[in-house]
């Protein structure tokens, strides 16, 4: 009879795994870097002139849609911008031209909370109805690879850098031909973080029992929090990759530091710059996902993300050189003080 394995409770496994940390107590320690960095740059709010295109340097509250309408259209999904107030036969009607499923997600939102991918216009009028705001929805890329790609550019410079690669590795499970997706979740621990969210997600469906050796892919959104294995991929980069990234960012006026969430058909694809599809870009917030591979150590990757606050904080400088200046600090504290307040 096979004994049962062991498993850590998952508070023990958080406590000791920094990937699962909540973000304040992760980025604490790193508190007296950033003031040094204030300090060079003379602003509390350094950041925020790094990426002048878009809101705030991108570190919070900025419109989806407005940084997509910047990015050149042949790296994009095809995609619809929904305002809120408006009639679900309007959707229809702007979606005309694409095909499920979908994927739906707020104009204004942060570590994948609300996406959703959409099978049929039945959920999508249950998205609709229960999210009465400005939302976007984006044609589903079918594309196998996922990758989160960190580029910067220093505004004396005229050749950007690819700095970090992050390859994702979506929540599934492989059936054996007895157990439970609920048993199979059980077994893994970072399913076991996700298993009350699946149950509410998959309702019947989470006690089907798949095939030997069927993959049950459980999460389609490739957000850290939801599942999605980061692995470190900064072997794929050289300069056949900055010089893709550069044909990508460079058009984009104002832009200097950021990550391309994105799906692309296969490495060769991507070093020659076809069949990309990005699907978000984010500014100065943007972490260098390779950080959380389970693999990395903790010390390694304060290294690396003190390493790219250095860069932002050079940008900042050069910005302020040329007359851009951060935004003042009382007014980003409105900003957050609103949003948190709602």
């Amino acid at each position: 009879m096979t004994q049962k394995k062991t498993q850590w409770p998952l508070w023990l496994i958080k406590l000791f795994t920094y990937e699962y940390w909540t973000w304040w107590a992760f980025y604490l320690p790193l508190i007296p870097y950033w003031l040094y960095q204030a300090f060079r740059t003379k602003s509390l709010t350094f950041f925020t002139n790094a990426d002048p295109c878009i809101d705030y340097g991108g570190f919070f509250g900025e419109s989806k849609i407005d940084i997509l309408k910047q990015i050149p259209a042949q790296y994009l999904p095809q995609t619809v911008f929904i305002t809120q107030g408006c009639s679900f036969e309007f959707v229809l009607e702007q979606i005309k031209t694409l095909e499920y499923p979908l994927i739906c997600k707020p104009n204004v939102g942060e570590r994948g909370t609300e996406v959703e991918k959409i099978a049929d216009e039945k959920a999508l009028k249950n998205y609709f109805d229960s999210h009465p705001i400005d939302f976007i929805i984006q044609e589903y890329i079918d594309y196998d690879i996922e990758l989160g790609v960190l580029y910067y550019r220093l505004p004396n410079e005229e050749q950007g850098y690819v700095s970090s690669v992050v390859k994702k590795e979506f929540l599934s499970v492989i059936g054996d031909g007895t157990s439970s997706i609920e048993t199979l979740m059980q077994q893994s621990t970072r399913a076991r973080f996700q298993l009350e969210n699946m149950k509410k997600r998959l309702g019947m469906d989470f006690y089907k029992i798949p095939q030997r050796h069927e993959r049950i892919l459980l999460e389609p959104i490739g957000n850290h929090c939801r599942g999605t294995k980061f692995l470190n991929g900064n072997e794929l980069i050289n300069e056949q990759l900055h010089e893709v990234f550069n044909k990508i960012a460079k058009p984009i006026e104002g832009f200097h530091y950021g990550r391309f969430d994105m799906r692309v058909r296969s490495i060769q694809d991507l070093y020659k710059g076809q069949y990309i599809r990005v699907m978000e870009l984010n500014g100065v917030s943007a972490e260098p996902g390779h950080i959380y591979d389970p693999e990395y150590k903790l010390l390694k990757a304060y290294k690396d993300l003190a390493y790219h606050w250095r860069i932002i904080a050079n940008i900042s400088i050069q910005q302020q050189k040329l007359g851009i200046k951060p935004v003042p600090t009382k007014v980003l504290w409105k900003v957050i003080k609103e949003h948190f307040g709602k």
